[in-house]
């Protein structure tokens, strides 16, 4: 097993943050809490992601465009909201 290792972190903001409630709400020291933390995350890493069901949506038939061409938007818009529209 390898010793104590000495290196330097940069942390963001919030994660010192959130290590410092942590180290003070367990009554840790700054170390225990970083080691804490990079512990239990590195198993959660480690372990392999749950597969997730497969989500499927019905589809449905609508029935038919009742309009008789598409191409033409001003024409779309005429039809479907009047020639107010504009």
């Amino acid at each position: 097993m390898i010793g104590c290792m000495r290196t330097t972190l940069t942390l963001d903001d919030d994660v010192y943050v959130l290590l410092r409630r942590i180290q003070e709400n367990r009554g840790l020291s700054f170390r225990a809490a970083v080691n804490g933390a990079l512990r239990e995350g590195l198993r959660s890493m480690e372990k392999r992601p749950r597969s997730r069901k497969r989500h499927r949506t019905r589809s449905i038939s609508l029935g038919g465009c009742r309009l008789p061409s598409l191409d033409d938007v001003a024409e779309v818009l005429a039809l479907g909201e009047g020639e107010a529209f504009r």
